[in-house]
């Protein structure tokens, strides 16, 4: 028998980490679930604990001109093991006390979820869920997202979770909430395989009390398997939204809470593009649409053809990130070979012919991988450079279920099989001596 609809409580962790900032970040899962779950009667209430618009913040928070901004952050002390390290490490988000006013402001939850980002923030989590356990010691907590996905086995051992799921929230919604409540979330949309994206409500963006940017997927997935990434573990199936909904999302942000800045999550925006991204663009420059757009998980470079980088200037889009890896073109590069050195010139070319300036355009160089030449990462940065566009270094952090976390693991100067904190990639996990970690230092100034 159906009982009455539940409260659920939803809760975005804090981060612990050496360094923090808000690059378009948002819990994008868990206010898709929220949004599901209030279109079907479900009370949700929200505690975000990296929200930068708190009410109790004293002053005005910093917006940049694309909506991102710093977190407020507290020292704490240095995790166990990397004692050693004369470098600050803190709590990024908001005061404890004023998480425990939150959570005494609302009435008591039927049911908790807590999500959770990057591996490495595991302590964050767990701080999370021992202050919400303080709080309500009786009420479930079911703890999802990328680290209880990634690193399920750790989470169920020490996070403090009553329940660790993983994989994408949407096919376990029903089963939760009729295990933990007894509400029947007759939802037709959840039980369909695959879900259509189409068919789901917009993400309960205005759960925040502030919205500086809105994240936004048009696809889930990726069709590419690079050694070092974990999305096609995450995500296995490529699965698409309409240009349509997309569009329809986009006006949505922009007319109800007067959004400015939109950053694509996507893995890969532009693959299959006149099907999928140019009818999309095509729609928002002739409807006039003033909007700023990002692309922080880069684009596959392949895929900027002139059309694609016409539209892109033309449609708004002003940071766009090319995911190169490395200038080691040749067939016995290491990594996967995505990309041609003719391929990269002409999308660069492409996107300057459009108008887009080199300050605009950044290309992801990997840094920090075992075993790496650091000879040819100066050559890749001078390349970049030399194409009149920004080497943005992305440092590697050893994610399991990739190809290159066995040999991560294996060459890792810590035991990254004891704590996610060890493949922190501020930390260099993989790489051996001083002296590198010295010419990594000069390398980034260069």
């Amino acid at each position: 028998m159906k009982t009455d609809p539940p409260h659920i409580l939803c809760v975005n962790p804090w981060i612990h980490d050496f360094a923090a900032f808000d690059f378009w970040a948002k819990p994008l899962g868990l206010l898709s679930l929220a949004a599901i779950l209030r279109e079907n009667g479900v009370r949700v209430s929200y505690i975000d604990c990296l929200d930068r618009f708190h009410p109790k913040e004293p002053q005005a928070p910093k917006i940049l001109w694309d909506g991102r901004g710093p977190f407020r952050k507290t020292q704490i002390p240095l995790p166990a093991g990397l004692e050693h390290m004369n470098r600050k490490f803190s709590r990024y988000g908001i005061l404890p006390e004023w998480f425990l006013a939150d959570s005494n402001g609302i009435s008591k939850p039927d049911l908790i979820f807590v999500t959770s980002l990057m591996t490495y923030w595991a302590s964050g989590v767990k701080e999370t869920i021992d202050l919400i356990k303080t709080v309500y010691p009786d009420v479930p907590l079911v703890l999802g997202g990328i680290y209880a996905g990634l690193c399920h086995d750790h989470a169920v051992r020490t996070s403090g979770a009553d329940r660790v799921v993983k994989g994408p929230g949407e096919p376990l919604l029903a089963g939760l909430l009729k295990e933990f409540t007894g509400f029947d979330l007759e939802d037709e949309r959840l039980l369909r395989s695959p879900i259509d994206l189409d068919s789901l409500p917009f993400p309960a963006l205005d759960l925040q009390h502030g919205i500086p940017y809105a994240p936004v997927l048009t696809s889930r997935g990726c069709p590419f398997s690079c050694e070092y990434c974990a999305s096609s573990y995450l995500e296995p199936v490529l699965r698409r939204r309409s240009p349509e909904a997309v569009y329809d999302e986009l006006v949505h942000w922009h007319e109800t809470q007067g959004v400015k800045n939109v950053a694509f999550y996507d893995d890969a925006l532009l693959v299959n593009s006149e099907d999928h991204a140019f009818p999309l663009f095509e729609r928002i420059i002739a409807k006039g649409l003033n909007l700023y757009f990002h692309t922080p998980n880069a684009l596959h470079i392949r895929a900027v053809t002139k059309k694609a980088a016409d539209l892109m200037f033309r449609a708004g889009f002003k940071t766009i990130r090319l995911g190169l890896e490395t200038t080691e073109f040749s067939k016995e590069r290491p990594f996967d070979a995505k990309v041609t050195e003719r391929e990269f010139g002409l999308a660069v070319e492409h996107l300057k012919a459009a108008g887009f300036g080199g300050r605009q355009i950044g290309a992801y160089l990997l840094c920090g991988l075992p075993g790496q030449n650091l000879d040819q990462l100066e050559s890749s940065i001078k390349f970049v450079k030399k194409a009149g566009i920004m080497p943005v270094l992305a440092y590697y952090t050893p994610i399991p279920h990739t190809p290159l976390w066995a040999g991560a693991v294996q060459n890792s100067k810590y035991d990254l099989l004891q704590h996610p904190v060890f493949t922190n990639n501020t930390i260099f996990p993989c790489v051996g001596s001083d002296q590198d970690l010295r010419r990594i230092s000069q390398l980034k100034n260069l």
